[in-house]
Parts: structure tokens; C-alpha cells; sequence
């Protein structure tokens, strides 16, 4: 048990997390960051670091691993204590402060803010029999190295934001790429999908990968059926599939949280309904409630701040502009 009380404890350390110890580091608050990954990022790392995104502001398109190695640099403001691989299990007041019991310890701390994301994940398979023996080989649920694709014949599936911009990178990377989409309208944002008709990718729609053909590890190609059963056999090296995640909060679902479906609902001050706690990013629902990263950015500060007030009454809610800080 770590006996020193801080001021926040952020549970989770994506872009959101990262951006809230920064922002508590500049209204001197104590900072401790707890993560089940093993490494800082979440979702940004663990599952495309070099993939480009788009809605940052300052940022016409940085690559995620870049994006995030700028936020751990910032997030340093605050001298925070970062502990890794360590999974939440439960927090309960002890006056003014909570006792937060992880999988590996106790933590002491005024207030927490969760910053979770959308929970622990796991990627939603493509559900053929034959996929295991092809994953982590030549069958990808998540991109680490691009260069793995370089002159390579590359089959995606998927029509959301992942698909149609993994499509668009590996475009001039790979000596073909095709994009096949159950439906025949995409869910992805309309400028990319845009992009993509208007690129070289091969856009098959309304239909499915049927069977995989291939043997020890190695994909040779692909059977893809339309709705009426037609098929179709296309010669292929690698398959990316992006059917999104299955997520979980896990043990915060015990917490006594008001949940809307998986995720906790939150005030405008980003309060959830267990004073001092508050929740930001992803991981929030609120009428009007939009995921992306810039939101979970500005939601940040508001938690801090009002933490702040929380901890110390006297504090002001709004403080001086980074700009006056730094000077």
C-alpha cells in the first residue's frame, strides 16, 4: 500500500488520460496514472501506431504513435507516477479520500478520473473456422508495421473510419489493395469515403469474405461471396479485417456507477454520479455526446478543473491561461 495521498488518480492512459496529467500538473495537482496496457496510449498503440488521424486540431493528419509520444511528453508536466499493466478493481471513500485496490496494490487518492476509453478490448473476428490458423501471420486485426505490406496484394474488411483509411495508406505501399464491405453504404466519414472512390483501391461492396485458402500461415487468397451467392476468387497475400471491438469496463461495472449500456454517464462538469469522480473521453455518455479524440481532449480540463475545486474549495474553477503560466 502506497500511504501518500495525491490529488488524481487517472484510470486509463490514452490520449484523454495523457492530456488531463498535463492539464492537472498546471493546476499543481499530484498525479498518479494507472493503465492495464504496457504501454502508454491505449487504443492509438495497441492497435495502429502508424496509422494516421485526422481529427486533432493544430493537425492535418499525424500518425498516431507520433500523436501519442508528443502527449506522454506533455503529460511529464505533472511529474505524474505511472504504473502499467495494472488494472483497477475497486474504489471506496475513507473520509476524504478513496482506497483504490488494483490487481496489484492499494492507491490513496482524493479524487479519480476515469479515462478508460471504451474498456478493455478485443478485436470482433472475421468468424471463419480456418481464421486461427492464419492469425498473427498473414490474417491482422491490428496494424503494427507497415512495411509488412509493402509490395504485397492486401484484401481489407470493414467499412467504418479504420478500414477506408488503412485502405487509403496502403494504397502507394502495397502493389494492390482491395476493400470489401458487407453493405453498400460505408460508415465512415464522407471525405474519406470520397477519397477512397475517387482512389485506385478495388471497392467491392455488398459482400463478404466466404473461406481463406492458404496453408501453414500463409494466405494465398480469398473466396468472397455476394448476397445472392455468387463468388468470386481473388488472389491475395495479406488479410486486415477492422469489424471494430468487443469491449468491457470490466470491474468498473461493480462500482456503482450510473452506466448508460458501456459507458458511465456524466454532468457537464464531467461529475459521474459518485461524488468525487469523474469520468472524460471516450468511456463518457452524455446528450450530444461525440466520440473522437478532440472531444476527449476537451473534456479533460473541465474534469480537472472541477476536481481541482473539489479538493480545494478555494481554488478558482477557472484558471489563468496556459499562456500566462508558462511566461
Amino acid at each position: 500500500m502506497n500511504n501518500e495521498i495525491v490529488d488524481i488518480t487517472i484510470i486509463g492512459g490514452g490520449p484523454t488520460g495523457l492530456f488531463a496529467s498535463f492539464y492537472a500538473g498546471m493546476r499543481e495537482m499530484s498525479v498518479k496514472i494507472i493503465d492495464s496496457l504496457p504501454q502508454l496510449g491505449g487504443q492509438l498503440v495497441e492497435l495502429y501506431p502508424d496509422k494516421y488521424i485526422y481529427d486533432v486540431g493544430g493537425f492535418p493528419k499525424i500518425l498516431a504513435q507520433d500523436f501519442v509520444d508528443n502527449l506522454v511528453e506533455q503529460a511529464n508536466y505533472s511529474k505524474p507516477e505511472i504504473l502499467l499493466s495494472e488494472t483497477a478493481l475497486s474504489a471506496t471513500r475513507d473520509g476524504d479520500h478513496f482506497i483504490l485496490k488494483t490487481d496489484k496494490g492499494v492507491h490513496l487518492t482524493r479524487t479519480i478520473l476515469l479515462t478508460a476509453g471504451i474498456g478493455a478490448f478485443r478485436p470482433r473476428k472475421i468468424g471463419l473456422p480456418e481464421e486461427v490458423h492464419f492469425e498473427e501471420k498473414t490474417l491482422h486485426y491490428a496494424i503494427k508495421d507497415l512495411l509488412v505490406f509493402k509490395d504485397k496484394e492486401v484484401l481489407i474488411c470493414g467499412g467504418g473510419d479504420s478500414a477506408v483509411d488503412w485502405a487509403l495508406m496502403l494504397e502507394g505501399l502495397a502493389s494492390s489493395v482491395t476493400l470489401v464491405h458487407r453493405r453498400e453504404r460505408f460508415t465512415a466519414h464522407e471525405t474519406s469515403v470520397n477519397q477512397l472512390m475517387e482512389s485506385k483501391v478495388n471497392v467491392k461492396t455488398s459482400r463478404a469474405v466466404k473461406s481463406i485458402v492458404g496453408e501453414d500461415g500463409t494466405i494465398s487468397g480469398l473466396i468472397i461471396a455476394e448476397k445472392d451467392g455468387t463468388e468470386e476468387h481473388l488472389p491475395v497475400d495479406h488479410l486486415i479485417v477492422n469489424y471494430g471491438n468487443i469491449s468491457s469496463l470490466g470491474p468498473l461495472k461493480d462500482w456503482g456507477l450510473e452506466m448508460d449500456r458501456n459507458s458511465i454517464i456524466v454532468n457537464s462538469r464531467m461529475e459521474t454520479n459518485i461524488e468525487g469522480i469523474y469520468a472524460a473521453g471516450d468511456v463518457t455518455s452524455y446528450d450530444g455526446k461525440v466520440k473522437l479524440i478532440a472531444v476527449g481532449l476537451g473534456e479533460a480540463p473541465i474534469a480537472v478543473n472541477h476536481a481541482k475545486a473539489y479538493v480545494d474549495p478555494k481554488a478558482r474553477l477557472q484558471p489563468l491561461h496556459s499562456t500566462s503560466i508558462f511566461a
